[in-house]
């Protein structure tokens, strides 16, 4: 801990705490009602208690992509965000809304998958992703990963969003909530298993879950997109096992972010690994051995250092 805060003590930019403005770290999450911002709020609890030198806040964004683009622009040092997402944002992809390649962009880890999960009022009559076309369906949030996902699938089943009776774009919570009151027919909402704002849904016994084929998933031709499934009972009223997507979570900074704190902050994020699974349960699927592999950006210096001192890399 001593030989820690030595460390940070000395890092170029790191100042007195009388100056803790000059030292902020923002956490860039997504909405309340998800799962980024629980675990991003624990991450900034943990943070807080291995350094001194620096200090953390949290921010509820839109998600992904408006995440990538306050990291981008120095308005953020770490944020949650979908592999998809991060590869679009890298490649400079227009038609995911990035105009040119975010090059300042750095991987600290690989997280947990997302799930594509569908789940629509009973009386809708959505059994199938065809089903979709005419009804009112939330596509998750304007700026994150969750409506570049709904896209892409359903771009891949031979629909967009032009098909809908409405499209809504409202956080998950207040989505679902619609759905159960029967103000929308269906929420495509791309999360951990047991996401609250599902399992709540699901619990009133009003909605069921949409599957998402895998020759959908496989037209989708992005190895981002992974044919999964929800295991039966994941959720209270399901059965059985649900085939979708899945889409795997980063954890992301830039590159001027300072190596030694960077080191510090996935260093703490193994060593309490338990504190963010007692958070939330998507937590469980955070494994460090797999934590450095299969990024589409560069890894961050200060991260590396942390999976080479582990023997993950050379």
């Amino acid at each position: 801990m001593r030989s820690a805060l030595l460390v940070l003590g000395l890092l170029v930019g790191f100042v007195a705490p009388s100056h803790a403005a000059e030292t902020l770290v923002t956490i860039l999450t997504g909405g309340t009602s998800g799962i980024y911002y629980p675990l991003g709020v624990a991450l900034s609890s943990i943070y807080g208690k291995v350094t001194e030198s620096a200090s953390f806040t949290v921010q509820a964004t839109n998600g992904s992509v408006e995440n990538l683009r306050l990291l981008e622009s120095g308005d953020g040092e770490l944020g949650f965000a979908l592999a998809d997402t991060v590869a679009d944002a890298w490649a400079g992809n227009k038609d995911a809304g990035f105009n040119a390649p975010f090059v300042r962009l750095r991987a600290v880890a690989r997280l947990y998958p997302n799930y594509v999960q569908i789940v629509a009022n009973n009386r809708s009559g959505i059994n199938a992703l065809a089903d979709l076309k005419g009804k009112g369906v939330s596509v998750g949030a304007e700026q994150s990963g969750t409506a570049l996902n709904a896209a892409a699938i359903l771009k891949a089943a031979g629909l967009n969003f032009g098909d809908f009776a409405s499209v809504d774009h409202t956080q998950f919570g207040t989505a679902a909530r619609m759905v159960e009151r029967g103000e929308l027919d269906a929420t495509i909402q791309s999360a951990g298993l047991g996401a609250e704002s599902i399992r709540h849904l699901l619990a009133s016994g009003k909605a069921t879950l949409v599957p998402i084929p895998p020759d959908v998933v496989a037209k989708i031709g992005s190895p981002a997109y992974v044919t999964a499934a929800m295991p039966a009972r994941t959720y209270d009223g399901q059965p059985t096992e649900i085939p979708t997507a899945s889409i795997m979570n980063l954890l992301v900074t830039r590159e001027a972010i300072n190596d030694d704190l960077v080191y510090l902050m996935t260093k703490s994020l193994f060593d309490h690994l338990d504190q963010l699974v007692q958070t939330h349960p998507a937590a469980r699927d955070i494994d460090v051995a797999k934590a450095p592999f299969g990024l589409p950006i560069p890894l961050h210096p200060g991260a590396a250092r942390y999976y080479r001192e582990i023997g993950l890399v050379k």
